[in-house]
């Protein structure tokens, strides 16, 4: 395994208005993507997001032939819509430095985004209130655990479903369509997911499907550190949140991002010195709404919400949400992708 050489100059700092504007972002990610986040009383008190016991069997990864399909949408109650309920509040697993997707306003200090307008649409269809909400910022490579060990209720936080994943979380039906691509700066011969990557340094989030792509195929990039894995874990081509890939970019520490083109679309938002590059996205990825393996009942229920969210062509709320947060970023998007639902 090769190890990057070097960190690079941190002389060569482009946008967010240079040193002061990096030590923010620097200050931001440290700070933000640590800590549980708190909506309405601020307090989680200890208490758990448990789901039902009872459980599904999972699909096994080598038998999967349509991870997009899921549970038909139902507006019944059940064991964890009756907890959420008597909880008073949904425990939603968001992301908070996603710019445009899950982020903290700077001036308003409240969460905003497309994945964080679907959280309220979801609290207020289950408890009337869509205000009822305490979310808990989880960096990429700890959505699954988040579920895993009862933290969250949902995970709302631009999570791709694909076979391997459905084994481990229940996936709503898909409300996004993306896919993976290369962002690098303006002035780079990068020029998409081919070649131009060989021998360069580039960045993804642990537990990203943009890690797994380059994995299978790098063009000898190279894209791992040397003790990923271990206590010792550089954390510099492989980072726990996207965000930390921009500020590595910024930084010259690496020469380009793989991530979803809806992630680096905000990216390139927030710093007009790179872009993406290629024509397209190397890949199609659904974005879902993950929860806790059996909590069937809560799985169609948000199913449910997205029906209603999908609902009214360009007046849904989906489209709303659209225009708000993604249409100068990802432009001529007609509307979402169309449910797809098990018959078993």
């Amino acid at each position: 395994m090769t190890r990057a050489k070097g960190r690079g100059t941190r002389g060569g700092l482009r946008g967010w208005g240079g040193v002061t504007g990096m030590a923010v972002a620097c200050a931001v990610t440290a700070s933000l993507t640590l800590l549980p986040l708190a909506h309405g009383d601020g307090t989680f008190g200890g208490q758990s997001a448990g789901h039902s016991s009872a459980s599904t069997v999972p699909t096994v990864a080598e038998e999967c032939e349509d991870p997009e399909a899921s549970l038909p949408a139902r507006d019944a109650d059940g064991p964890n819509i009756e907890k959420i309920r008597k909880r008073g509040k949904l425990i939603a697993g968001v992301d908070q430095n996603s710019f445009q997707w899950g982020y903290r306003n700077p001036e308003s200090r409240t969460l905003e985004g497309f994945d964080i307008d679907l959280v309220h649409a979801i609290a207020e269809d289950i408890l009337g209130d869509r205000d009822a909400v305490i979310f808990r910022a989880i960096p990429t490579n700890q959505r699954i655990a988040a579920l895993e060990n009862d933290k969250v209720d949902v995970v709302v936080r631009t999570m791709t479903i694909n076979c391997r994943r459905i084994g481990q979380v229940a996936f709503s039906t898909a409300y996004f369509q993306a896919g993976q691509q290369v962002l690098a700066p303006k002035a780079s011969t990068i020029d998409g997911y081919n070649e131009s990557l060989k021998g360069r340094r580039v960045c993804t989030a642990e537990g990203s499907t943009a890690y797994d792509a380059l994995k299978e195929k790098s063009f000898g990039a190279v894209y791992e550190d040397e003790h990923d894995g271990t206590g010792q874990d550089e954390d510099l081509l492989t980072v726990p949140n996207q965000l930390d890939c921009l500020v590595r970019l910024q930084l010259g520490e690496v020469d380009a991002i793989v991530t979803d083109n809806a992630l680096a679309a905000g990216q390139a938002a927030q710093d007009p010195a790179v872009e993406l590059k290629g024509d397209k996205p190397f890949t199609t990825e659904y974005y879902g709404v993950a929860a806790k393996l059996g909590a069937d009942d809560l799985v169609a229920r948000v199913n449910h919400v997205l029906e209603d969210y999908r609902r009214g062509g360009a007046d849904s709320p989906w489209m709303t949400s659209y225009r708000t947060w993604l249409a100068t970023g990802l432009p001529g998007i007609p509307g979402p992708p169309a449910p797809r639902y098990r018959s078993n």
